[in-house]
């Protein structure tokens, strides 16, 4: 165990909680220093290297991508007889009565905050300029979500003593550090243009990263985490200044939408994952009995599947299966008969049933074939998993000025995405067709929890059964509470 983690292992040798037995410490090719009062700087290179490879903890479908995910209207996780029961961990996830024993939350958390205190690692490490950059980047990108997740932010100096608690840092504070981390950095990041594989960090991740936090200041500056929220035009000034940095870059729509997740993909790629490969977001929804198999598992619904004009390239494209491998896979939502790869109609090997994706799912009970299930990264030319894209950062600039009060602005703009993606142009924008064009735009990337709270429609989806506003924050977990008595439970836990 890596002493740059101490203040969360402290808690598993003071109690015997089993769920301290199951902390995964992923950093296996980091290279390990001593923390505390005798920190020892390491080598920035290597440890730069292996902060890149931690990236990939947000490719997994679990843990980082199912708390931005699962808890929204946009997936839903349907358990299949015994399959994808898991103790209720997904079920949970989607009725929002999580408790600060979830398996999935405690991982994220030890997660992000490895990440973060390893970026702060090779900030004391003699780093160049350029290293510090990228290092204060990645920390800022792992904090971001600590602070979007759960309002509280650990730190720990890596010249504190190991028996020294982390401080807590409050939202807004926390909010000003990533902000600071990022502002700092720019100078002294590379520029990149838009590419498949653009795995570190750049002045055009910095500027998107930036016009999210500032699209989403006044959720993290408000007195209330559940709201209401004051929308300064001061702020959504700066989202827009940020978000037209990145198009100075050189981004701008993929003619094809669905190149976007393609190893062709050209103008829209800012920031991947080059730690492995997207494939556990097909594996995650295909069916068994499809190629490649699946494990049958996540479907989206219905409601959120008819928010789509008929024509709009988004909703999908028919699988070609015109022989070759993986063509029988479609593209977008997978709805109805299922074909292999020559177009023959496959057959369920359980239910002895042509299978036929329905509309209708239940949580529990769900038979083999129930749900509509989703296709972004395609096993035929899959790219590498997506943290930062040019349409997010566009849909920043839009909705900024939206809530700027520039309705005709932020209109125009949304038409011209909505065109170069096929669909038909709005005659006027309302926020709640602004919310559903963010989702047609973004669904399944990750980020869907954090517009529904922007929105105030995180309490209200689909399958929410607890819709109290404490749920606006993920509970800490029990063994943080434990190991670091700075740390007070958010409320309603």
């Amino acid at each position: 165990m890596k002493n740059y983690i101490s203040y969360i292992i402290t808690g598993c040798m003071l109690t015997t909680l089993a769920s301290c037995t199951d902390l995964e410490v992923d950093e296996k090719d980091s290279v390990v220093q001593s923390s505390g009062a005798g920190f020892t700087p390491g080598d920035p290179t290597a440890l730069l290297a292996s902060a890149y490879k931690d990236l990939g903890a947000y490719t997994d479908q679990n843990n980082i991508y199912a708390l931005g995910e699962h808890t929204t209207a946009e997936m839903f996780p349907p358990t299949r007889g015994v399959d994808w029961g898991d103790n209720g961990v997904w079920r949970t996830l989607d009725s929002h009565t999580w408790d600060a024993t979830h398996s999935a939350i405690r991982e994220t958390w030890n997660q992000l905050n490895q990440r973060v205190y390893k970026a702060t690692e090779i900030l004391a490490s003699n780093p160049s300029a350029a290293q510090a950059a990228e290092a204060k980047f990645l920390r800022a990108f792992h904090m971001s979500h600590v602070m979007d997740f759960w309002g509280k932010v650990p730190f720990r100096e890596v010249t504190e003593a190991d028996d020294v608690n982390p401080r807590v840092m409050s939202r807004s504070e926390a909010f000003d550090l990533v902000v600071k981390d990022l502002e700092e950095a720019l100078p002294n990041l590379r520029k990149l243009g838009p590419a498949p594989t653009n795995g570190v960090a750049s002045k055009a991740a910095a500027n998107a990263l930036l016009a999210r936090l500032y699209l989403n200041k006044a959720v993290y500056k408000a007195a209330n985490p559940a709201g209401p929220y004051t929308f300064d035009k001061a702020d959504m000034a700066k989202a827009i200044q940020y978000a037209d940095a990145v198009t100075a870059d050189g981004y701008k729509f993929e003619k094809n939408y669905f190149d976007n997740f393609s190893d062709a993909s050209t103008s829209e790629v800012i920031f991947v994952s080059n730690e492995g490969t997207a494939q556990n977001r097909w594996f995650m929804t295909l069916h068994y009995n499809q190629n490649p198999s699946g494990w049958n598992g996540f479907t989206t619904l219905a409601d959120f599947y008819d928010t789509f004009d008929k024509d709009d390239s988004r909703i999908g494209i028919k699988p070609a299966a015109n022989g070759k491998q993986y063509s029988g896979i479609g593209y977008g939502f997978l709805v109805g008969q299922q074909v292999d790869d020559a177009g023959k109609n496959i057959v369920d090997t359980r239910s002895k049933k042509p299978l036929v994706f329905s509309r209708d799912v239940p949580l529990a009970g769900a038979a083999t074939e129930k749900g509509i299930r989703v296709i972004k990264y395609h096993p035929a030319n899959s790219g590498k998993y997506i943290l930062l894209r040019y349409a997010e950062v566009y849909l920043a600039k839009a909705e900024a000025l939206f809530r700027s009060g520039d309705v005709p602005g932020a209109l125009k703009l949304i038409n011209d995405l909505r065109i170069a993606r096929g669909a038909k142009a709005m005659t006027a924008l309302t926020e709640q067709s602004f919310f559903e064009e963010i989702g047609r735009e973004m669904y399944w990337e990750g980020g869907k929890r954090t517009v529904e709270v922007r929105f105030g429609k995180y309490t209200t989806g689909t399958g929410v059964t607890v819709n109290e506003p404490y749920t606006i924050l993920f509970p800490i977990p029990a063994t943080a509470i434990v190991s670091n008595p700075n740390l007070v439970q958010n409320e309603g836990y």
